[in-house]
């Protein structure tokens, strides 16, 4: 099945930003992995694998209870996110692919 020439890959940093994006507007509650892979549009396994690296670098923590794992933003991550929207704003205005 071929893809329509209208398909658009996202970039890592796109996903990582959009990750980042639903971490944080779901607070300091969190949000479980199922839920980042279906609003971010990702397998469980990549959402988890793009989490894992996040919380390596100090950008999302993981939390457990009751049971659940739930994935949080934190300050550095908040940060994180809106350089990196300042960066795709310019990247955009200058029509630089990424």
């Amino acid at each position: 099945m071929a893809l329509s020439m209208k398909q658009q890959y996202r970039s890592e940093i796109g996903v990582v930003s959009e990750i980042l994006q639903i971490t944080m507007e779901c607070g300091m509650q969190g949000i479980i992995i199922s839920s980042i892979a279906r609003r971010a549009n990702l397998s469980h396994y990549t959402a988890m694998e793009k989490c894992q690296k996040l919380i390596d670098f100090g950008l999302m923590e993981s939390r457990t209870d009751n049971k659940s794992r739930n994935f949080v933003i934190t300050e550095k991550g908040i940060k994180f996110h809106h350089e990196i929207q300042k960066f795709l704003e310019i990247a955009q205005e200058i029509k630089i692919r990424y």
